[in-house]
Protein backbone atom coordinates (compact mmCIF):
# COMPACT_ATOMS: atom_id res chain seq x y z
CA UNK A 1 0.00 0.00 0.00
CA UNK A 2 2.96 2.39 0.43
CA UNK A 3 4.44 1.59 -2.89
CA UNK A 4 1.06 2.86 -3.84
CA UNK A 5 0.33 5.73 -2.31
CA UNK A 6 4.32 6.49 -3.29
CA UNK A 7 3.29 5.92 -6.90
CA UNK A 8 0.18 7.13 -7.43
CA UNK A 9 0.24 9.71 -4.63
CA UNK A 10 -0.05 12.68 -6.25
CA UNK A 11 -2.37 11.72 -9.04
CA UNK A 12 -4.89 11.06 -5.94
CA UNK A 13 -3.94 14.42 -5.18
CA UNK A 14 -4.17 15.98 -8.46
CA UNK A 15 -7.80 14.36 -8.83
CA UNK A 16 -9.35 15.90 -5.95
CA UNK A 17 -8.22 19.12 -6.81
CA UNK A 18 -9.51 18.55 -10.13
CA UNK A 19 -13.04 17.79 -8.55
CA UNK A 20 -12.77 20.86 -6.71
CA UNK A 21 -11.82 23.27 -9.80
CA UNK A 22 -14.90 21.43 -12.04
CA UNK A 23 -17.31 22.60 -8.85
CA UNK A 24 -16.18 26.21 -9.27
CA UNK A 25 -17.63 26.34 -13.33
CA UNK A 26 -20.41 24.13 -12.03
CA UNK A 27 -21.34 26.98 -9.89
CA UNK A 28 -22.43 29.77 -13.05
CA UNK A 29 -23.53 26.80 -14.82
CA UNK A 30 -26.30 26.37 -12.11
CA UNK A 31 -27.63 29.79 -12.78
CA UNK A 32 -27.11 28.86 -16.66
CA UNK A 33 -23.90 30.70 -17.12
CA UNK A 34 -21.48 29.80 -19.56
CA UNK A 35 -18.64 31.52 -17.75
CA UNK A 36 -14.63 30.44 -18.87
CA UNK A 37 -13.76 32.38 -15.61
CA UNK A 38 -12.57 29.63 -12.73
CA UNK A 39 -9.02 28.88 -14.56
CA UNK A 40 -8.35 32.75 -14.04
CA UNK A 41 -9.36 33.04 -10.51
CA UNK A 42 -7.47 29.68 -9.90
CA UNK A 43 -4.34 30.97 -11.17
CA UNK A 44 -4.58 34.14 -9.36
CA UNK A 45 -5.54 31.99 -6.38
CA UNK A 46 -1.87 30.19 -7.02
CA UNK A 47 -0.28 33.19 -7.36
CA UNK A 48 -1.66 34.64 -4.03
CA UNK A 49 -0.22 31.71 -2.29
CA UNK A 50 3.11 31.69 -4.24
CA UNK A 51 4.05 35.15 -3.19
CA UNK A 52 3.03 35.10 0.23
CA UNK A 53 4.50 31.94 1.37
CA UNK A 54 7.98 32.95 -0.34
CA UNK A 55 8.08 36.66 0.19
CA UNK A 56 5.59 37.33 3.31
CA UNK A 57 4.76 34.41 5.32
CA UNK A 58 8.72 32.88 5.59
CA UNK A 59 9.84 30.56 7.76
CA UNK A 60 12.75 28.96 9.38
CA UNK A 61 11.27 25.22 9.52
CA UNK A 62 12.01 22.70 6.92
CA UNK A 63 8.07 22.60 6.92
CA UNK A 64 5.83 25.36 5.64
CA UNK A 65 2.92 25.81 9.01
CA UNK A 66 -0.43 24.11 7.96
CA UNK A 67 -1.85 27.37 9.82
CA UNK A 68 -0.08 29.96 7.23
CA UNK A 69 -1.16 27.96 4.64
CA UNK A 70 -5.25 28.13 5.48
CA UNK A 71 -4.66 31.68 6.17
CA UNK A 72 -3.26 31.48 2.48
CA UNK A 73 -6.50 30.23 1.22
CA UNK A 74 -8.54 32.69 3.26
CA UNK A 75 -6.92 35.61 1.33
CA UNK A 76 -7.11 33.98 -1.90
CA UNK A 77 -10.74 33.54 -1.74
CA UNK A 78 -11.25 36.73 -0.12
CA UNK A 79 -9.57 38.56 -2.94
CA UNK A 80 -10.89 35.95 -6.07
CA UNK A 81 -14.31 36.76 -4.01
CA UNK A 82 -14.10 40.59 -4.38
CA UNK A 83 -12.71 40.43 -8.03
CA UNK A 84 -15.51 37.93 -8.87
CA UNK A 85 -18.21 40.55 -7.64
CA UNK A 86 -16.25 43.62 -9.86
CA UNK A 87 -15.97 41.30 -13.16
CA UNK A 88 -19.34 39.53 -12.72
CA UNK A 89 -21.59 42.48 -11.82
CA UNK A 90 -20.83 43.93 -15.96
CA UNK A 91 -19.58 40.64 -17.43
CA UNK A 92 -23.04 38.46 -16.50
CA UNK A 93 -25.16 41.05 -18.73
CA UNK A 94 -23.76 39.11 -20.97
CA UNK A 95 -25.47 35.19 -22.39
CA UNK A 96 -24.39 32.63 -24.01
CA UNK A 97 -21.47 32.79 -26.28
CA UNK A 98 -20.69 36.35 -25.69
CA UNK A 99 -20.30 35.56 -21.89
CA UNK A 100 -17.79 32.79 -22.67
CA UNK A 101 -16.22 35.09 -24.86
CA UNK A 102 -15.86 37.75 -22.25
CA UNK A 103 -14.81 35.24 -19.34
CA UNK A 104 -12.00 33.80 -22.12
CA UNK A 105 -10.75 37.57 -22.12
CA UNK A 106 -10.58 37.60 -18.30
CA UNK A 107 -8.53 34.95 -18.30
CA UNK A 108 -6.08 35.93 -21.02
CA UNK A 109 -5.58 39.50 -19.27
CA UNK A 110 -4.75 38.34 -16.30
CA UNK A 111 -2.46 35.73 -18.29
CA UNK A 112 -0.80 38.70 -19.85
CA UNK A 113 -0.82 40.61 -16.86
CA UNK A 114 1.22 38.07 -14.93
CA UNK A 115 3.81 37.42 -18.01
CA UNK A 116 4.89 41.25 -17.20
CA UNK A 117 4.63 41.88 -13.83
CA UNK A 118 8.24 40.85 -11.56
CA UNK A 119 6.43 39.66 -8.54
CA UNK A 120 4.80 36.97 -10.70
CA UNK A 121 8.07 35.69 -12.07
CA UNK A 122 7.15 36.45 -15.31
CA UNK A 123 7.16 33.62 -18.40
CA UNK A 124 9.40 31.86 -15.79
CA UNK A 125 7.29 32.35 -12.78
CA UNK A 126 7.49 31.61 -9.42
CA UNK A 127 9.88 28.57 -8.15
CA UNK A 128 10.79 26.94 -4.44
CA UNK A 129 7.00 27.26 -3.22
CA UNK A 130 7.82 25.88 0.12
CA UNK A 131 6.20 22.31 1.20
CA UNK A 132 3.08 22.00 4.07
CA UNK A 133 4.13 18.10 3.98
CA UNK A 134 6.76 15.49 3.13
CA UNK A 135 4.55 13.82 0.56
CA UNK A 136 2.17 14.08 -2.07
CA UNK A 137 -0.16 12.18 -0.43
CA UNK A 138 -0.48 14.00 2.50
CA UNK A 139 -2.27 16.82 0.72
CA UNK A 140 -4.91 14.91 1.32
CA UNK A 141 -5.25 15.98 4.76
CA UNK A 142 -6.25 20.02 3.16
CA UNK A 143 -8.01 18.73 -0.45
CA UNK A 144 -10.06 15.75 0.50
CA UNK A 145 -12.07 17.64 3.62
CA UNK A 146 -12.17 20.42 1.03
CA UNK A 147 -13.97 18.34 -0.77
CA UNK A 148 -16.36 16.43 1.21
CA UNK A 149 -17.31 20.03 2.52
CA UNK A 150 -17.66 21.13 -0.73
CA UNK A 151 -20.05 18.90 -1.63
CA UNK A 152 -22.19 18.71 1.57
CA UNK A 153 -22.75 22.53 1.11
CA UNK A 154 -23.66 22.04 -2.99
CA UNK A 155 -26.12 19.05 -1.57
CA UNK A 156 -27.99 21.66 0.25
CA UNK A 157 -27.64 24.55 -1.80
CA UNK A 158 -29.57 22.75 -4.54
CA UNK A 159 -32.32 22.34 -2.19
CA UNK A 160 -32.46 25.51 -0.28
CA UNK A 161 -34.01 28.78 -1.56
CA UNK A 162 -30.61 29.96 -3.06
CA UNK A 163 -30.06 26.85 -5.08
CA UNK A 164 -33.80 26.69 -6.58
CA UNK A 165 -33.59 30.29 -7.66
CA UNK A 166 -29.91 29.48 -9.47
CA UNK A 167 -32.00 26.48 -11.14
CA UNK A 168 -35.25 28.91 -11.83
CA UNK A 169 -32.92 31.32 -13.35
CA UNK A 170 -31.50 28.18 -15.42
CA UNK A 171 -34.56 26.64 -16.76
CA UNK A 172 -35.88 30.53 -17.74
CA UNK A 173 -34.69 33.63 -16.51
CA UNK A 174 -37.90 35.65 -17.86
CA UNK A 175 -39.71 33.22 -16.22
CA UNK A 176 -37.80 33.01 -12.89
CA UNK A 177 -37.63 37.38 -13.00
CA UNK A 178 -41.67 37.16 -12.82
CA UNK A 179 -41.65 35.48 -10.08
CA UNK A 180 -39.85 37.90 -7.78
CA UNK A 181 -36.21 36.85 -8.06
CA UNK A 182 -33.82 39.03 -9.37
CA UNK A 183 -31.30 37.54 -12.12
CA UNK A 184 -28.66 39.26 -11.71
CA UNK A 185 -28.17 39.02 -7.71
CA UNK A 186 -28.25 35.30 -8.31
CA UNK A 187 -25.95 35.05 -11.13
CA UNK A 188 -23.32 37.56 -9.33
CA UNK A 189 -23.35 35.38 -6.37
CA UNK A 190 -22.78 32.19 -8.50
CA UNK A 191 -19.75 33.57 -9.94
CA UNK A 192 -18.49 34.81 -6.65
CA UNK A 193 -18.86 31.41 -5.17
CA UNK A 194 -17.56 30.03 -7.85
CA UNK A 195 -14.08 32.52 -8.26
CA UNK A 196 -13.56 31.89 -4.04
CA UNK A 197 -13.47 28.12 -4.81
CA UNK A 198 -11.56 28.12 -7.82
CA UNK A 199 -9.01 30.77 -5.81
CA UNK A 200 -8.90 28.64 -2.79
CA UNK A 201 -8.28 25.44 -4.71
CA UNK A 202 -5.49 27.79 -6.66
CA UNK A 203 -3.84 28.18 -3.21
CA UNK A 204 -3.55 24.61 -2.62
CA UNK A 205 -2.07 23.81 -5.98
CA UNK A 206 0.42 26.81 -5.70
CA UNK A 207 2.06 24.98 -3.22
CA UNK A 208 1.27 20.87 -4.28
CA UNK A 209 2.89 21.90 -8.11
CA UNK A 210 5.71 23.47 -5.69
CA UNK A 211 5.74 25.98 -8.73
CA UNK A 212 3.31 28.31 -10.11
CA UNK A 213 3.42 30.26 -14.03
CA UNK A 214 1.21 31.79 -16.17
CA UNK A 215 0.53 28.39 -17.89
CA UNK A 216 -1.75 27.77 -15.18
CA UNK A 217 -4.48 29.69 -16.04
CA UNK A 218 -5.07 29.65 -20.00
CA UNK A 219 -7.19 28.83 -22.51
CA UNK A 220 -6.71 25.57 -22.92
CA UNK A 221 -7.34 25.02 -19.14
CA UNK A 222 -10.37 26.20 -19.42
CA UNK A 223 -11.27 23.75 -22.20
CA UNK A 224 -10.62 21.01 -19.70
CA UNK A 225 -12.17 22.32 -17.07
CA UNK A 226 -15.30 22.93 -19.22
CA UNK A 227 -15.06 18.94 -19.91
CA UNK A 228 -15.05 17.78 -16.25
CA UNK A 229 -18.57 19.37 -16.27
CA UNK A 230 -20.29 18.75 -19.30
CA UNK A 231 -19.17 15.23 -19.58
CA UNK A 232 -19.50 14.62 -16.30
CA UNK A 233 -22.86 16.11 -15.39
CA UNK A 234 -24.15 19.78 -15.37
CA UNK A 235 -27.26 19.22 -13.74
CA UNK A 236 -26.43 17.89 -10.28
CA UNK A 237 -23.20 18.79 -7.83
CA UNK A 238 -21.94 14.84 -8.43
CA UNK A 239 -21.49 15.18 -12.20
CA UNK A 240 -18.29 17.39 -12.02
CA UNK A 241 -17.02 15.86 -9.06
CA UNK A 242 -16.88 12.69 -10.96
CA UNK A 243 -16.35 14.27 -14.55
CA UNK A 244 -13.23 15.87 -12.35
CA UNK A 245 -12.07 13.10 -11.10
CA UNK A 246 -12.06 10.99 -14.38
CA UNK A 247 -10.65 13.54 -16.84
CA UNK A 248 -7.56 14.65 -14.55
CA UNK A 249 -6.79 10.62 -14.15
CA UNK A 250 -7.44 10.68 -18.62
CA UNK A 251 -4.21 11.94 -19.52
CA UNK A 252 -2.17 9.24 -17.58
CA UNK A 253 -3.80 6.47 -18.90
CA UNK A 254 -3.85 7.74 -21.90
CA UNK A 255 0.39 7.72 -21.28
CA UNK A 256 0.43 4.64 -20.26
CA UNK A 257 -1.69 3.29 -22.84
CA UNK A 258 0.90 4.74 -25.06
CA UNK A 259 3.72 2.97 -23.23
CA UNK A 260 2.43 -0.26 -23.84
CA UNK A 261 4.44 -1.48 -26.83
CA UNK A 262 2.73 -2.75 -30.28
CA UNK A 263 1.72 0.44 -30.60
CA UNK A 264 2.42 2.37 -34.06
CA UNK A 265 4.59 5.54 -33.44
CA UNK A 266 1.94 8.05 -34.81
CA UNK A 267 -0.71 6.56 -32.43
CA UNK A 268 1.33 6.17 -29.19
CA UNK A 269 2.58 10.11 -30.10
CA UNK A 270 -1.33 11.13 -30.10
CA UNK A 271 -2.18 9.06 -26.71
CA UNK A 272 0.51 11.36 -25.61
CA UNK A 273 0.63 14.64 -26.75
CA UNK A 274 -3.40 14.94 -28.30
CA UNK A 275 -5.36 15.47 -24.84
CA UNK A 276 -6.96 18.56 -25.86
CA UNK A 277 -7.96 17.19 -29.31
CA UNK A 278 -9.68 14.35 -27.27
CA UNK A 279 -11.04 15.89 -25.07
CA UNK A 280 -13.12 18.57 -27.53
CA UNK A 281 -13.88 15.59 -29.52
CA UNK A 282 -15.52 14.46 -25.79
CA UNK A 283 -17.34 17.73 -25.70
CA UNK A 284 -18.85 17.19 -29.31
CA UNK A 285 -19.91 14.08 -28.83
CA UNK A 286 -21.00 14.60 -25.13
CA UNK A 287 -23.20 17.21 -25.91
CA UNK A 288 -24.69 15.53 -28.73
CA UNK A 289 -25.84 12.28 -26.85
CA UNK A 290 -25.43 13.09 -23.12
CA UNK A 291 -26.71 16.94 -23.20
CA UNK A 292 -26.78 16.74 -19.46
CA UNK A 293 -23.85 15.00 -19.03
CA UNK A 294 -23.22 11.51 -18.08
CA UNK A 295 -24.36 11.90 -14.55
CA UNK A 296 -27.87 13.49 -14.22
CA UNK A 297 -30.01 13.71 -11.28
CA UNK A 298 -32.77 10.86 -12.49
CA UNK A 299 -30.04 8.43 -12.72
CA UNK A 300 -31.08 7.90 -8.74
CA UNK A 301 -34.85 7.90 -9.14
CA UNK A 302 -34.61 5.66 -11.83
CA UNK A 303 -32.45 3.46 -9.56
CA UNK A 304 -35.14 3.55 -6.71
CA UNK A 305 -37.44 2.53 -9.37
CA UNK A 306 -35.36 -0.39 -10.15
CA UNK A 307 -34.84 -1.54 -6.55
CA UNK A 308 -38.30 -0.87 -5.56
CA UNK A 309 -39.30 -3.53 -8.65
CA UNK A 310 -36.59 -5.95 -7.79
CA UNK A 311 -38.00 -6.19 -3.72
CA UNK A 312 -41.48 -6.40 -5.48
CA UNK A 313 -40.48 -9.35 -7.58
CA UNK A 314 -38.71 -10.73 -4.83
CA UNK A 315 -42.14 -10.65 -2.19
CA UNK A 316 -43.84 -12.01 -5.53
CA UNK A 317 -41.66 -15.37 -5.79
CA UNK A 318 -42.44 -15.56 -2.19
Amino acid sequence: MADFFATYGSLIVSMVLGALVGLSLYLPLMTGQLSLASPGFYALGGYIAAILSTKVFTSSSSLFPIPLLLLEMLIAGVICGLLGVIVGIPALRLRGIYLAIATIAFVEVLRVISLNLDITGGAVGIFGIPQPFQTPIEYLWIALPLLLISMVLFYRLERIRVGRAFIAIREDELAAGAMGIDPTYYKVLAFTLGAILAGIVGAISAHFLNTWNARQGTFDSSIIYLTFVLIGGSRTFLGPVVGGMVFTALPEILRSLADTGGLPNWLAQFLRDGRLIIFGLLIVIGTIFFPQGLITPDIFQRRKIMNKRTAKGAKGAK
